[in-house]
């Protein structure tokens, strides 16, 4: 199995863009440790390198997983991601302690933290509804990513009309956060949300603006129509 590993590897090493290489960085405030490769190659490169391995029992496919989170490549942790969501119909209960770990353990960038949460981590949460309870306690930790994580699993979700009241409630928990990249989170969260429950999603961000940053607040706002957007920004 390790050998598709070095496989993976040259076949990042091989599609390296100077330019990205170049301008990577300007897209996240934290360092990234990156090959250089355009982001629909890495999609194509995984997906080409997981029909070798998709006979594979789920555990080993999850121990290769595993070892492309932990190389802290960006690249490398694009196809953990994809790999992980690819075998969303073998989920079990049991598998969010894992994905719960990835993200504590090796999460350190937004681009991660949404690929693996929107994809791996909402399938999850459809399948099994009641693992949505497990995000709030997400929203107690020191750690940045784990707070995201628990508004941004629930994009896709909420783009289906679900768990209205459960992003709310999460929405309640990470309201007064300072981390703006948390704040973003949510409000993408409270956003996507309002295109299925715009008046629930509206009566919440009148009640809470006085206390909801302004960063939160724009991206709950970003597909209200413009009335109700003029009202709910009016200081």
């Amino acid at each position: 199995m390790e050998d598709i590993l070095d496989k993976v590897r040259g076949a990042l090493k091989n599609r390296i863009d100077e330019n990205v290489q170049a301008n990577g960085q300007k897209f996240s405030k934290e360092k990234l440790k990156c090959y250089g490769v355009r982001t629909a190659v890495v999609r194509n490169i995984g997906k080409t390198f997981f029909k070798r391995i998709n006979s594979r029992s789920k555990s080993e496919i999850y121990d290769l997983c595993e070892e492309l989170w932990r190389s802290g490549y960006l690249e490398e942790s694009i196809i953990a991601c994809n790999w992980s969501h690819y075998l969303q119909n073998q989920f079990e209960p049991a598998d969010f302690i894992l994905f719960q770990k990835w993200i504590s353990d090796y999460v350190r960038n937004w681009v991660s933290c949404d690929a693996f949460c929107n994809h791996t981590m909402g399938g999850f949460i459809e399948m099994y509804p009641d693992s949505v309870k497990k995000l709030k306690d997400f929203t107690k930790s020191e750690n940045r990513w784990m707070r995201r994580a628990a508004s941004v699993s629930l994009i896709v979700p909420a783009g289906k009309g679900k768990f209205l009241k459960d992003i709310l409630e999460i929405s309640d928990l990470l309201l007064s956060d300072k981390d703006d990249l948390v704040q973003k989170g949510y409000g993408w969260m409270l956003k996507v949300t309002s295109q299925s429950h715009q008046q629930e999603v509206f009566h919440y961000i009148m009640k809470n603006k006085s206390v909801m940053p302004r960063t939160a607040l724009r991206y709950a706002l970003q597909k209200m129509p413009k009335d109700l957007k003029s009202i709910a920004m009016a200081r």
